[in-house]
């Protein structure tokens, strides 16, 4: 899988060796009880994690230029709806608490919807947060995302405790307008 740059940030396929790293964000439970997992144990568990989630394709390691750390994680779900025509998929992330308010998701974001549009060919890129988790709504009103409709989830991590999940997306048309428009 290639890697792809913004000017702050890599997203590079993640490595075994990127464990200790991961879990010294994924233990914090600030970042996973509001993506719907639950917080990293140990190291093990992270690792495990790279090998069965974050190594699938599409999936990228966040990492800050500046000091080279492993900062979160960023990527497509896998996930398709039924509700776009053409071919689609899901973005999905997590970021280090240290790393947060400084743009860094959204800079990611943008990167993914290029690279998704453009590279993938992809008709419809969606995103979706959890009924409360403003962090993750801020991230995707800021990236342009439109509300398209409300879903119920059962989070099988946390003994089946429905969430409400609030859904977005943007279709390539909507993504070339920003861009004419000189919108990131």
């Amino acid at each position: 899988m290639r890697q792809l740059e913004t000017e702050r940030l890599i997203l590079r396929p993640f490595e075994e060796r990127d464990a200790e790293q991961l879990f010294s964000y994924a233990r914090d439970p600030r970042v996973g009880p509001a993506a719907g997992w639950k917080p990293h144990r140990d190291v093990e568990e992270s690792r495990e994690t790279i090998r069965t989630v974050l190594s699938e394709p599409g999936t990228f390691a966040v990492v800050h230029r500046q000091d080279g750390r492993v900062i979160g994680s960023a990527g497509f779900t896998g996930r398709h709806r039924k509700e776009a025509g053409g071919p689609d998929d899901e973005i999905g992330y997590s970021l280090d608490p240290a790393y947060w308010g400084r743009g860094l998701i959204p800079e990611a974001v943008e990167e993914l919807l290029r690279y998704g549009f453009e590279d993938l060919g992809l008709h419809t890129i969606w995103c979706d947060h959890y009924d409360g988790n403003q962090k993750s709504k801020r991230v995707i009103r800021k990236c342009g995302f439109s509300f398209r409709f409300l879903r119920m989830q059962q989070l099988e991590a946390f003994d089946y405790e429905s969430r409400l999940v609030l859904c977005y997306a943007m279709t390539r048309r909507d993504w070339e307008k920003r861009k004419s428009e000189g919108r990131p």
